[in-house]
């Protein structure tokens, strides 16, 4: 079984690198690549004048991006060979059925060769991360526990901020101020600290839990 995951940004990648081999196994026959989309996106980015694809919203670039990807696969692979393809990104600001909806409805519009699966992390990745308290206080053992104890679980409340109140030293504000890239440099430096502790069954963040049975059911088939 070929399984092809794409994830919405580089922490996602070094996250799901840890615990795809928890949640589905090693060694099981499965070949398995995790994609960051942001490097897929210069082929939407390419095809237009520079200063049009700066305007771009992110939605628009993630649309064009994936609706290219199932393309390629669509003529790359064969009915039959085993393919699944899982999209995994971030609720944001959206609606939930809304999104997963349309996500969904991208995979409906081209000539499918491959399972596939859509899945939201709920508001962002780092609320599958905060759903391990006992993963974070092991990469982080002086994380600030009040800080992590008054999280609620896939809350819609600003998730990266509330892990970097809670292990990053001046909390979301200061890494604020310092801006990108140290943000995504801090957030993969996160992603791998966290993930290579945290246990794939015992997870609190329902969309996390969703994410885990979900994968599992199309790798089983």
């Amino acid at each position: 079984m070929r399984v092809e995951i794409l994830v919405e940004d580089a922490s996602g990648k070094i996250m799901l690198e840890h615990l795809i081999p928890k949640i589905i196994g090693i060694g099981v026959g499965h070949k398995i690549r995790v994609i960051n989309i942001q490097d897929l996106k210069h082929r939407v980015m390419s095809q237009m004048p520079r200063n049009l694809a700066r305007t771009l919203s992110w939605d628009t670039i993630l649309f064009k991006t994936l609706s290219i990807q199932f393309a390629a696969y669509s003529k790359s692979f064969d009915v039959g060979v085993g393919l699944i393809v899982v999209v995994i990104v971030d609720l944001d600001y959206h609606n939930y059925d809304d999104f997963i909806s349309q996500l969904e409805n991208l995979f409906q519009s081209c000539e499918r060769s491959f399972d596939s699966g859509v899945f939201l992390a709920v508001e962002e990745g780092e609320a599958w991360m905060l759903g391990d308290k006992k993963a974070i206080l092991r990469a982080y053992p002086f994380a600030k526990k009040y800080v992590l104890d008054s999280y609620i679980q896939d809350s819609i409340c600003g998730t990266w901020e509330w892990l970097a109140d809670a292990i990053f030293k001046g909390g979301a504000e200061k890494l604020t101020e310092i801006g990108y890239p140290q943000i995504g440099r801090e957030k993969c430096q996160w992603a791998d600290n966290i993930a290579q502790y945290m246990d794939a069954e015992n997870n609190t963040s329902p969309s996390f839990i969703n994410f885990r049975n979900g994968i599992k059911k199309l790798v089983e088939k």
